[in-house]
């Protein structure tokens, strides 16, 4: 076939030719982090390595978002293989000679690394070209609760760029390097943001009966807000509230004229969260009016539950069956397991979740070795997973979009 070039080596064993090239890139991206719909640099930097490698370039996708586009042969399906760009505003304390230049910035999740994962695969299938059809290459920014997923689909991601299945992945400390783990249905929970502001009667705080106290109001409020989960869900739904902020006056001697109760909810379904929701509205104006006060409730839905189809789960696990070198057990020259399928459903929350929404996908893990988790001043991704996750990445395609 026109164009086709036979795979020489497996993905992995030709990708891992590249990996002092892509770890100085994912050191480089490191050594520059940018936060949520702000990263400039970085995509003019996935810009212009795809295109050094005759990769179609889409630029300004979303904000800041880059979107590679690699065809070959005649299929016409798509698969999308989507990475985030964004960094955290955390200050650095590695002390690793390729930290953070950028003060209170860091890349304290390994977006850099997802990027970089992204970008050797891409490297490997444009060499290659073992696929009949296309490949989107997603590179998201502004993960961290800025609404990059959303701001992507907005600007027509999926009607610009058709997919038929997306992947994501994410690197996960205390998983050995070479490891992978994936589940089917709901693998991260949904989550909103809640503001509730309730508004008194300002007093001297010598004179409390000549005031509403919104105070004494909001810790009410904070206290009904724990019936939620116990008394409103089923068991049966896993679900979290948590009030993380009551602010007051700022002076010792003022009962102020509002307060704030602020916090997190988080859900695997969007019904329960729509549950939460009602519950959150009703006992809080239930609570402040038995106080005398008024409470006025602000709902943001941050992330939507991650939920992954069964068809693209089987393909990750075979294609992670194709990429590790196994023995008949499952295990690899080390004796580790390779894949893990039975990984229960964490509260944590990732905006792939709106694109799982609109196309059938998976989201699934790739070790990164032990050390500090993500969002950790003292975090650091690992190099070496890097021809891991970039192999899988192209094996998917490869298997997804066979050649002819």
């Amino acid at each position: 076939m026109a164009g086709h070039r036979e795979r020489a080596m497996p993905p992995f064993d030709h990708i891992s030719r590249d990996h002092a090239e892509l770890t100085a890139i994912r050191q480089d991206l490191h050594a520059h982090p940018e936060l949520g719909m702000g990263e400039q640099r970085t995509a003019e930097r996935v810009a212009a390595l795809l295109e050094g490698w005759g990769i179609e370039v889409h630029r300004g996708v979303g904000g800041t978002g880059v979107v590679g586009v690699l065809r070959a042969g005649s299929g016409n399906r798509a698969v999308g293989l989507r990475a985030d760009m964004d960094a955290l505003p955390i200050q650095e304390a590695t002390g690793l000679g390729f930290q953070s230049t950028v003060p209170g910035v860091m890349h304290a999740c390994g977006h850099d690394g997802h990027t970089t994962m992204l970008l050797g695969a891409a490297k490997y299938l444009a060499e290659t070209r073992n696929f009949s059809g296309t490949v989107n290459l997603i590179f998201q920014p502004g993960e961290e609760g800025c609404g990059g997923a959303l701001a992507m689909l907005k600007d027509g991601l999926f009607e610009r760029f058709p997919c038929d299945t997306i992947f994501g992945m994410h690197n996960r400390t205390g998983m050995e390097v070479g490891t992978y783990a994936v589940g089917q249905g709901a693998v991260m929970a949904g989550g909103a943001f809640f503001d509730i502001a309730i508004e008194g009667k300002g007093a001297h705080a010598a004179r409390p009966e000549a005031g509403i106290d919104p105070v004494l109001t909001a810790c009410h409020v904070a206290v009904a807000l724990q019936s939620i989960v116990s008394r409103n869900l089923s068991p049966r739904d896993p679900a979290v509230v948590s009030v993380t902020k009551v602010v007051g006056a700022d002076a010792y001697n003022v009962i102020p004229q509002s307060a704030t109760v602020s916090g997190t909810a988080r859900f695997f379904t969007r019904a329960v969260g729509e549950q939460i929701e009602a519950a959150l509205r009703r006992l809080a104006e239930g609570v402040a009016a038995g106080f005398g006060a008024r409470a006025t409730v602000g709902w943001r839905l941050i992330f939507a539950p991650t939920v992954n189809s069964a068809e693209p789960v089987e393909a990750v696990k075979a294609a992670v069956l194709d990429v590790a070198v196994l023995d008949a057990a499952g295990v690899n020259a080390a004796g580790v397991a390779t894949l893990f399928t039975d990984r229960p459903p964490v509260m944590g929350s990732e905006d792939f979740s709106f694109m799982l929404e609109r196309v059938p996908g998976a989201y699934l893990n790739v070790g990164n070795g032990e050390g500090y988790a993500p969002h950790h001043p003292l975090y650091a991704f690992n190099d070496a997973a890097i021809p891991h996750g970039a192999a899988l990445y192209a094996r998917l395609v490869e298997m997804g979009l066979p050649a002819a």
